[in-house]
């Protein structure tokens, strides 16, 4: 099995909230999903900041000190 990807992470993670939000899981199940729910925060953490590492290479200066520069923020398109 592959790297599994930040979004799809994300996303089994808001559905296990879901499931155990309910309440209608057996204790079992519960552990279960629980269990894959830290696995998929680990992955989604590790990805943030790895993320924020790259982000934060870019934008050293040449002397090495941090910059902070703000991302041109594209305006969204209404296509109607």
């Amino acid at each position: 099995m592959g790297e599994i990807k930040f979004e799809k992470a994300i996303q089994r993670l808001e559905k296990i909230v879901d499931d155990l939000e309910t309440g209608e899981l057996d204790i079992d199940k519960s552990l279960e999903i629980f269990e894959e729910g830290i696995k998929m925060s680990r992955v989604c953490s590790k990805k943030l900041s790895e993320a924020e590492a790259k982000i934060e290479k870019l934008t050293r200066d040449q002397k090495g000190e941090l910059v902070a520069e703000l991302f041109p923020v594209e305006e969204e398109k209404n296509d109607k």
